[in-house]
């Protein structure tokens, strides 16, 4: 008699964690991307923390007040040149009156803080409130002229941006002063910002506004929001067509770059320690266009290039004696980088790697 054998019981399998498995990898492919951008952040703000000397480049050590100056200078350019890109390059909106939100930022403050008896922060508040509200008019009326194609909506734009800098530079009432402009009211500002020892204070400031302005846009441009506005600028016509309203979009776009264009006038103010009519003109818009186009529109990085590229050349050329007039300099560069990279310089590498 035998016994009646019973199968073994094999042991259960242990549970395998499905979601964890590839949590690993997949979440290291998602922080990929940012590795770049933290990798030069880092850098950036540390660098008034080195005596580095660069000669030829800079004046002095990396973190002495006029390289930081320079430095800060060109961050806030960059940014500004990346809020710009959000019309021009995103939403394919090319307008002549950027300037006016940024002189808006900058006068706006400064007069909350002398005729309004207001620090820093609640004038840029204040500030930064109106400004959006102006664009809010000014952006519906401007885009209502695209009826009359791309053009009406540039040059709305630009007697917008004329009738601000005209009313800048004629003082009205003492409040602009003219010709000569604004210096900072230092009593209204914080003592961390004032003075050529607290440099690296503002130099950070601008660091973070141009942190601010690119997860701004490059967050709002991977949205639907950003898709909307592609597709707006590749044929507004079929947007219309699928039910979106061009309209409110292109709205939403000039609203969000001139909100950000207020913003920046406050950190202008702060660098330069004063507000300048220049700011108001047309010719300023005109230089963020030349900034967007050098280093690549409608591109993660090229504004942000191209912003610091030309505003370093443009502060520095003066200094080398040259013989040449700096912008002379600056308008062939400007020439060759447009035939030798006609997506910006942002493109050589992707074209490289084609």
């Amino acid at each position: 008699m035998t016994a009646a054998r019973t199968p073994r019981a094999t042991p259960a399998a242990a549970p395998v964690d499905a979601a964890a498995a590839p949590a690993g990898p997949a979440r290291l492919r998602r922080l990929r991307p940012l590795t770049v951008p933290v990798a030069v952040l880092l850098v950036l703000a540390l660098l008034p923390y080195s005596a580095l000397d660069v000669p030829l480049l800079l004046d002095g050590p990396v973190n002495s007040p006029g390289s930081l100056q320079l430095f800060a200078l060109c961050l806030v350019f960059g940014a500004l040149a990346l809020g710009y890109d959000l019309m021009f390059g995103r939403t394919g909106l090319l307008s002549f009156g950027h300037a006016l939100y940024i002189a808006g930022g900058s006068y706006g403050t400064q007069l909350a803080m002398t005729e309004l008896g207001l620090s820093l922060l609640p004038a840029a508040l204040l500030t930064l409130v109106l400004g959006v509200l102006a664009a809010l008019v000014l952006g519906a009326v401007s885009l209502r002229t695209l009826a009359l194609g791309s053009v009406g909506f540039a040059m709305v734009t630009l007697a917008f941006a004329q009738a601000g800098s005209i009313y800048v530079e004629r003082n009205p009432g003492g409040l602009t002063g003219g010709e000569e402009g604004l210096p900072l009211f230092v009593d209204g500002v914080p003592d961390a910002l004032v003075g050529v020892q607290n440099t690296a204070n503002v130099y950070w400031l601008a660091l973070a506004y141009l942190v601010l302005v690119a997860a701004v846009v490059w967050t709002v441009t991977a949205r639907p929001a950003g898709r909307v506005w592609q597709a707006i600028r590749d044929n507004e016509q079929r947007v219309a067509v699928l039910g979106r309203s061009p309209f409110a979009h292109k709205l939403g776009a000039f609203v969000l770059a001139s909100s950000l264009a207020v913003l920046g006038g406050v950190l202008h103010l702060l660098v330069t320690a004063g507000a300048t009519p220049h700011t108001s003109t047309p010719e300023f818009t005109l230089t963020l266009l030349v900034m967007v186009v050098l280093g690549g529109s409608g591109t993660r990085w090229g504004p942000v290039v191209g912003g610091v590229l030309f505003t370093y050349l443009d502060q520095r050329l003066g200094g080398w004696d040259l013989g040449v007039e700096p912008m002379l300099i600056l308008g062939s560069l400007f020439v060759l980088a447009v035939y030798l990279a006609p997506g910006g310089i942002t493109a050589l590498g992707r074209r490289r790697s084609a």
